[in-house]
């Protein structure tokens, strides 16, 4: 009976934790239904969302000249957008109400005027607002206001793949004179090698011929030309003028203002993926300078469809190389080409693929941020020295050694940047950027560079003495390296960088490194004797003429420069051995450069030809530093370097002519006390001249040479004619 119990329905205690389960479900619906009837309760109640309905229902035609209604609610939506910004189905439903006219066009400026987002703009508002265009009914001023906010805001898009749907829609506009500068440069970011047809090229180019030269056109038709060269015959300025303008002045300050309450969840980048300089630097309050977040162009629906993504695979979407091999040509880059700074996968595609329309835009993005939120910014300096500044500068340094190719637009806004330059804010990341700088033409180095940097020099202290020396070598570094991977066979003409179609002749390259040495050459003679001969100064300086020496046969460039009296001098006198031993490996060095240079220009008819003052003058130092370390005949007549006998009897010196002799140098005198000890240990009075001895010197110079000076040993085997003691006389100088 039992068991029958139990088998023909469950146990009181069953029944009751099943009713109570139930109830409990029943409740916790209950208090469901409860909250979100309380929610729609408020909503209902919620002025804004009030406000948004009656802008969603207004009719066609009602007045706005004395509605009170009207003015409150637009009052209502400004105060929220100028605060917290505005949603995006709030955009959606403003955007549609200013462009649909519902109430004519008195409201339809300022509505457009207050349409700040919180987060996102929705892409189909964007599109919809673009088909009103077409209506007729829009004044033309209010139509330029829109495709400015639309730049404004085009990186805060959600995704392009409809605004690039409807590129032909809005090339049609470009034909509106008025409209005409602000189409191109929303064509300019909408533009892919699919979007470049015959009939806009020459739609362009009869404007062209209409309006003249203007920047706008020659900056969308300078992209044209990168992805159908053929379809683009006209010649392109190498450095368009003023590219295109900042629209963004109505709603920048709020745009940044709403992005720093709303903290990061909000998308950065709200500057125009491609712009330039021409602002009023008074009127700008806070600057916002960073690496935008990478995000797609196509929206979320698009990438679920599988015939779009078969076509194009976002950038973001990938988080490996091999990802980016499997699809490197059906890439679709972000939305925002700033991202690219911080993708690592990014920048490997910028190499690998040399998406010319990438890097164009990505060097627009770049001039802006640098120009708009650095170095006009007027906040008193605050954000240049902000945390957020050093890490931009730092990822830009950072892209342009990993690309082995500085920006454009960084060059751009170095000259300027050097003639306001205090020399300490930013130092290391500003000479970084000054390093990476291409060649200059020789016409204008001295003007765009050497006049500000000199100004500088001068006026700094020792340690930046020391970095702009080592910056300009690493400039120098660089060009040296583009011209033996760039340079042509026949030598004639040279691209100055792998993405620009400027050329420089052989001969002006040459022109520009001899101005850049000279250049060198009189800042380092200066400050050496500013600084007093410092040693960590002159070690710059040595690493500089390393360089200048090994030109010929390291980078192949046809030229010899020999550093001037005021370098080679305080290095042959330094009381350091390093500076001695690197000094005597310089010179040798020019000497198996200029050997290599004579045995070629006989062999074959292309050899450069060496001027006679640069053989005379690299002669002249071999001699004196013969003379000097090997020979003991300092101070002589024919060394061009004199001083007068009762001047040397002031100096109560003895033997002056041998006080710079590889025993008695200051550089090396304590390696000299040193092998004599260990010669001769049992010696009360020392004498140092007993070391010039046949073999006690040939001891001292392996003794020397086994200290590490192995610029010292290659320089006495290439230019001393046979190891014998000094005061012998039998040390012969080799002259070229």
């Amino acid at each position: 009976m039992a068991a029958k119990l139990s088998l023909s329905g469950p146990p009181d205690s069953d029944l009751s934790s099943t009713s109570n389960l139930s109830v409990s479900s029943r409740s916790s619906n209950r208090s469901l239904r409860v909250a979100e009837k309380e929610r729609k309760k408020k909503e209902a109640e919620d002025p804004f969302v009030l406000a948004l309905k009656y802008f969603s229902e207004v009719e066609a035609g009602t007045p706005v000249s004395g509605n009170d209604e009207v003015e409150r609610n637009m009052v209502l939506v400004e105060t929220l957008a100028y605060s917290k910004g505005l949603s995006p189905e709030a955009l959606s439903i403003m955007l549609e109400f200013a462009m649909s006219l519902r109430m004519g066009t008195s409201l339809c400026a300022r509505v457009l005027k207050c349409l700040i987002p919180a987060t996102l703009v929705p892409q189909e508002a964007v599109v919809r607002a673009v088909v009103w265009l077409s209506v007729g009914k829009i004044p033309v001023s209010t139509q330029i206001l829109f495709i400015k906010w639309v730049l404004t805001v085009f990186d805060m898009i959600d995704a392009k793949d409809q605004l690039r749907a409807v590129y032909g829609f809005i090339f049609n506009f470009v034909t509106e004179e008025n409209l005409c500068p602000f189409i191109c440069h929303l064509l300019y970011l909408l533009t892919r090698k699919e979007s470049v047809r015959v009939f806009r090229v020459r739609k362009l180019l009869e404007l062209q011929s209409r309006l003249g030269r203007q920047p706008f056109l020659l900056n969308l038709l300078s992209l044209y030309k990168v992805f159908c060269p053929e379809m683009v015959m006209l010649s392109i300025p190498s450095r368009i003028k003023s590219g295109f303008r900042n629209h963004n002045m109505p709603w920048k300050s709020a745009l940044i203002a709403v992005q720093k309450r709303a903290g990061p969840q909000v998308v950065s980048g709200t500057s125009p993926t491609s712009t330039t300089i021409k602002t009023n630097p008074r009127k700008r309050k806070r600057c916002h300078l960073e690496v935008p977040v990478m995000s797609s162009v196509v929206s979320k629906e698009a990438q679920t469809e599988p015939s779009s993504c078969g076509k194009v695979v976002p950038l973001v979407q990938l988080h490996s190389f091999a990802q980016l091999l499997d699809n490197m040509h059906r890439i679709e880059l972000p939305a925002q080409m700033g991202s690219l700074l911080g993708s690592s996968l990014a920048l490997h595609y910028l190499d690998c693929v040399q998406d010319e329309s990438a890097l164009l835009r990505l060097n627009f993005w770049l001039g802006y941020a640098l120009h708009e939120e650095f170095l006009f910014c007027g906040d008193g300096g605050a954000s240049q020295n902000s945390e957020e500044t050093l890490q931009f500068l730092d990822k830009l340094l950072s892209t342009q050694h990993f690309l082995q190719e500085g920006f454009s637009c960084s060059e751009a806004f170095l000259y300027k940047f050097l003639n306001v330059w205090d020399g300490s804010l930013l130092r290391p990341q500003i000479l970084g950027l000054l390093s990476n700088i291409p060649v200059v033409p020789s016409s204008q180095i001295r003007q765009l560079l050497f006049e500000p940097l000199m100004q500088l020099f001068f006026t700094s202290s020792l340690f930046f003495k020391c970095g702009l020396i080592e910056c300009l070598n690493n400039m120098l570094l660089k060009w040296l390296t583009w011209h033996s991977v760039y340079a042509l066979e026949d030598d004639l003409d040279i691209s100055l960088n792998s993405h620009t179609s400027i050329n420089m002749t052989l001969s002006g390259f040459k022109d520009s490194v001899m101005e850049l040495v000279d250049f060198v050459g009189r800042l380092a003679s200066l400050s050496l004797r500013l600084e007093g001969c410092h040693s960590l100064l002159l070690s710059f300086v040595l690493d500089f003429y390393e360089t200048v020496c090994d030109m010929f046969i390291k980078y192949g460039l046809p030229l010899v420069v020999m550093p001037p009296p005021g370098v080679f001098y305080p290095a042959l006198f330094a009381t350091d051995p390093v500076s001695v031993d690197r000094l005597a490996y310089i010179m040798h060095r020019y000497k198996v450069n200029l050997t290599s240079a004579k045995s070629q220009e006989k062999l074959t008819k292309q050899a450069f030809h060496i001027s006679r003052q640069t053989v005379r003058e690299f002669n002249h130092y071999i001699i004196v530093m013969v003379n000097c370390l090997w020979n003991s005949k300092m101070f002589q007549l024919d060394m061009g370097l004199s001083l007068g006998e009762e001047l040397l009897l002031k100096t109560k010196v003895p033997q002056c002519s041998a006080s710079f002799d590889l025993v008695h140098h200051p550089a090396f005198m304590s390696y000299a006390v040193d092998f004599h000890h260990r010669c001769w240990p049992g010696r009360k009075d020392m004498d140092l001249n007993s070391i010039k001895h046949s073999k006690p010197w040939s001891w001292y110079l392996e003794f020397l040479f086994s200290q590490g000076f192995d610029g010292l040993k290659q320089f006495v085997e290439s230019n001393v004619g046979r190891q014998l003691p000094a005061d012998e006389g039998q040390g012969d100088s080799q002259s070229t």
